[in-house]
């Protein structure tokens, strides 16, 4: 099996590269890292809703939660 590469390593690979093929590369990266994110927001969204669903939490106004950090 192959031995991951260090993130230094990485980046002098990259600078390597041709500046078409960097930017090309960031391009795929900076997409990869949106659909991450909306993956894992996904999945938050549907653990807060089973949990609202199975009444471990319950809604509450901004006054209302406002008032309990403050209190």
């Amino acid at each position: 099996m192959a031995r991951a590469l260090s993130f230094g390593e990485v980046l002098e690979t990259v600078g390597r590269l041709s500046l078409e093929d960097q930017e090309t590369l960031v391009h795929i990266i900076r997409r990869r890292v949106v659909e991450q994110r909306r993956a894992e927001l996904t999945k938050d969204i549907r653990e807060a809703r089973e949990a609202l669903e199975a009444g471990d939490v319950r809604p509450v106004t901004s006054d209302e939660l406002m008032e309990e950090i403050l209190s």
